[in-house]
Formats: C-alpha cells, structure tokens, sequence
C-alpha cells in the first residue's frame, strides 16, 4: 500500500463532500461522537483534520451528506494517525444503520489512502465518519464521496468487459499461392470459453450420471470441496487414503475440466486432523513436511493451482506452533514441489465485510509482501491471490474498491468460494457479484461455492436433487450464454481481411473460397488475454 509524506488529490474533486482537502480550515466537518476536533497542517502547508485526545471508537471527523436513493457512492480518504499504526473504518450513519463503507491500516508518518464505498437503498440524510479501536488521534484529508446511478454503473462494467475480456481478432484469407481471397465466407464457432468459471464439486459427482451431466456441459474448472484436505485423505495419522481426489481428478481430466489443488494445509486450528491437532511442535513440523510431500507429489503437474495456507489471514494455527514465518516457509516449499502452479493464498471478508479488521485490503497484502519476502518466495513463487466471496447482502461499491486495492500486488486474483446466503434476492445478489468481478480486469477466474449434496449444499445450490436450475442456477446459464460469442458469419474485404471483436476462448474458423468453393476449417484458434492485435490468423483456402 502507499504510504505517502503528503496526501494525493481527492478523487473526483471530493464528489458531494465539502471543503474535502480542508483548505477552508474545518468548514464543513463537525465531530461525531462527543470527540473533539481540531486543524492539523504539514511543514508544506496542506491542511487536515484531526480527531484528537479519543476515548472511544467512534469518536472522529465526520461531515453530514444527502444520499440519494438505489445510487451507488465510492468512497476514498486518506488517513494517518498520531502513533504506530491503527485499523481504521470508514462507516456511514444512515436512517439508524450504520455501514461499514471500507478500511485501512493506517500508520504514523505517512498518508495511506482507504477506498471504499456504499450503495444507498434510501434517500435521506447520512454521516460520515472514521472509526478505531486505538485510541491514537485520526487525521483525514481529501475525502471524496461520489455518486453513480445504476444506468452509470453497469456502463462502466460493459465497458470494462469490452477491454479485459474481449479481443478485437483480424483474419486474413488466401489462396494456396498465398494470394488475399476477396469475399472468402468466413464462419467463427465458440468452441470453449477462455474466461475460467467453475463451481467446487463433491464426491458424489464420481457416481451420479445426472450430476456429472449438468456439471460437464457448464463448467471448465472446478475446486474439491473437502476431498483434498488433510483431514479427508488421513484420517488417521499414517493412513493416507487419495481414492476419492483420485478418481474425481480422473473425471475431471476426462471431460477437460481444470482443477484447483484445494488445500495444502488449513490456519483455523477448527479444521485439522483430529490427531494433529496435539502434536508437539517437532512432531507437527514433520507431519507437515510429509503432507507437502505426499499431497503435492502426488498432483503436481495435474493442478493449475494450489491453496497452500487456507485463511491464514484469520487464523495462526501453524505459526502459534511452529514460528511466525510457518506460513511463508510452507509456500517456499509448495513452489519447490510444483513450480508451474500458482500458489494461492485464500481468505474471506476482503470483499464480504468492510468491518472485518482481520482482512481489510491491506492487511491482506501485509500477510502477502510477509510471504513473498521469504527467502525463495520473491516474484518467481508465483504467488496469487484467493477472495473467498461468501455473501450476505453485497456491497458493490466496496467490492469494486477492494480489488482495485488488491490489484496493486500485480498478482493473479481469483474469486475462489463464491456464494451468497439464502433470502429473497438472493439470485438478484449472485449476478451483482458475478456481473461485477467478472467485469474487473484484475479478475483471472470465479469459482462458485456450490457442491451438490443430497441433504443439501453448504450454503447455496444451483439445482434441486433432479438437477433442475433454481434461480441461482438460471442467472450462471444466462451469465455462461451471455459472456461467449456466439457462432456468426461474415465476409472477408477486398484484401481478404475479415474482423471480429471475440470474448476470450477457442474457436473454429470455417473460411470458403468465393469461387472456387473449397472450404478450410481451422481448429481451436484461441483468444486470450495476452493476445495481441498485430497477430493475424492466416487461413489457406
């Protein structure tokens, strides 16, 4: 995260927050909380508030805004505090509720800026304040609330699916002689889709026809929902049993799907062996080392990913055992046992809860730059990001802002255990969510939470027992069908030049020589993200 001596301009001139860099002194702003505030300024000149000699959280600089009904707002401040560092939370006091709008680590020293935002499901007046549990004084400078209509921001997504997911693809026809064929007929077929979406998968797909049947024709990555993890492949210490990874990896191989390597180990001390969980630490340390070697071993090479600590943002189980740098230790070793496989680490809350201390944006990417400063884990680890994505009610404009804070690592981003829980919009949630990191560039593959059981799914199913869609199921066909090109026809220019804009995937490409009517079909071209225009695709006919 940037961590600046002066703070950078507001964003979009402040939107609808006034005097929002303080050059009109403290105009404007009030205190919240029975606080007091006060002026600060640098050695330069620039201007900021302070909540000062803070008792209690809330107690902070805040400004009184009108919001306007179903409009979304982003939000971004910086921020500093007196001493050390501190959590510090954005929250908008609305109609008695009070929202959680985004957060920072903020330190001493220096200016981070917080990015964040809200969507209001009401017009009325609100507040704006900053929340902390240290009680060290605030400072806040070029804050910027801004206003977007629904209409403005789905413009923004169609845009954006335009850029990261779509490729402008030129053809050129020619005869065997290697001369352009003017009016060659040219047909593209959709043959696989080139952005990775999949849904976690169960055992119980190894002998349902009808589950395999509905899972095959939709998806081309999947996650194993429990099946991997330590606790499922030795129960007992010394009793390793991969027949059930085993086979479902077959079945996915067989019908082209990619999996994920779900996990290596798991932080939450909940979600051990039952025997590991009382080993002593030298016991545990050579239990771990032989589970890296067996479970790596046996599907490196098979896997196009790993999550190598599971949630070890929240949790610190290994590390309480076995040091503070477990965690970076055991990804040092997973890149060494499968160096071609990203190397995950997968979290919740970053996007779900703005209000979770644990996993605000740049305590993420704090446990992150801890790991990749490890000796061995530089660049060249291949280190990736995981964002669970287990929803309650979304918060769009927060989401939005914390990949953008995300994407600064320059590192693959993957949405890897989406769901949302029940309720009556709970379909309307699920494609606000996919329509929105799907349309994030940062975004390299979406993995849905939603391995069928019989007694039912963790927290949400695409289908009843017979495999028909629910609601949920109908808005990933629509989203599967929307997001691919559809087979279309065209005719090549004077030059033998034929142009389509095509999402990223693999296609046949049928070309028909206008005269002599022969006709070439040349298989699985594919359009990815690194494609470049300059390339052409030069088909004899």
């Amino acid at each position: 995260m940037q961590c600046l001596p002066e703070p950078l301009e507001a964003h979009y001139g402040g939107g609808i927050i006034r005097n929002s860099d303080f050059s009109g002194g403290l105009e404007g702003w009030s205190s919240f909380g029975y606080g007091a505030i006060a002026e600060g300024s640098s050695a330069a000149g620039n201007r900021y508030g302070v909540a000062v000699n803070r008792t209690r959280p809330y107690q902070s600089v805040s400004q009184k805004v009108y919001l306007q009904n179903d409009t979304h707002y982003t939000l971004s401040a910086w921020l500093q505090v007196s001493d050390g560092s501190a959590d510090v939370i954005a929250v908008v006091k609305t109609n008695g509720e009070f929202i959680h709008a985004g957060g920072v680590d903020a330190r001493s020293g220096c200016w981070t800026i917080l990015k964040g935002g809200l969507t209001a499901a009401a017009a009325g007046p609100a507040e704006l304040y900053f929340e902390s549990n240290a009680t060290v004084d605030v400072w806040v400078d070029n804050v910027s609330l801004q206003p977007f209509s629904q209409e403005e921001w789905s413009a923004h997504h169609d845009a954006s699916i335009k850029k990261s997911r779509k490729k402008t693809v030129r053809f050129h026809a020619k005869d065997s002689s290697g001369n352009p064929v003017p009016g060659a007929q040219v047909r593209i077929d959709h043959v696989r889709n080139g952005f990775p979406l999949g849904s976690a998968m169960s055992g119980e797909i190894l002998s349902n026809p009808a589950y395999q049947r509905w899972f095959t024709s939709r998806f081309t990555v999947t996650t194993f929902e429990n099946e991997m993890k330590w606790y499922s492949t030795e129960r007992v210490q010394g009793r390793e049993d991969y027949s059930v990874p085993d086979a479902m990896m077959a079945f996915a191989k067989t019908h082209g799907i990619s999996v994920r390597g779900h996990n290596v180990f798991w932080d939450d001390p909940n979600s051990q062996p039952a025997w590991a969980k009382w080993l002593s630490g030298d016991q545990l340390k050579r239990a771990t080392a032989k589970r890296i070697r067996s479970v790596m071993s046996r599907y490196a090479g098979q896997v196009i990913a790993w999550d190598v600590v599971n949630e070890n943002v929240h949790f610190s189980f290994y590390e309480n055992k076995l040091g503070s740098e477990a965690s970076a230790a055991f990804y040092r070793k997973s890149h060494e046992m499968d160096n071609v496989a990203n190397m995950f680490m997968n979290d919740y809350n970053t996007l779900e809860q703005p209000g979770d201390y644990n996993a605000i944006p740049n305590k993420y990417l704090g446990k992150l730059w801890q790991i990749k400063k490890f000796p061995g884990n530089g660049n060249a680890a291949r280190m990736a990001i995981g964002l669970e994505g287990h929803f309650t009610v979304p918060n769009m404009p927060y989401i939005r802002a914390a990949l953008d804070t995300m994407s600064k690592a320059n590192v693959p981003i993957w949405l890897t255990e989406i769901d949302v829980r029940k309720g009556p919009n709970q379909a309307q949630h699920l494609e606000m969510i996919l329509r929105e990191v799907y349309a994030h560039p940062a975004v390299h593959g979406i993995i849905l939470w939603t391995a069928w059981h019989p007694q039912g799914c963790y927290v949400m199913c695409l289908t009843d027992n017979n495999f028909r869609n629910l609601p949920t199921g109908d808005v990933v066909d629509k989203l599967i069908q929307e997001w691919k090109t559809h087979s279309h026809a065209g005719v090549a220019d004077d030059e033998g030049f034929y142009e389509a804009e095509l999402f990223h995937g693999d296609y046949n490409v049928t070309v028909t020589h206008p005269v002599a009517n022969s006709t070439v079909t040349q298989s699985l071209i594919s359009v990815h993200r690194d494609y470049s225009p300059d390339n052409i695709f030069t088909i004899h006919v």
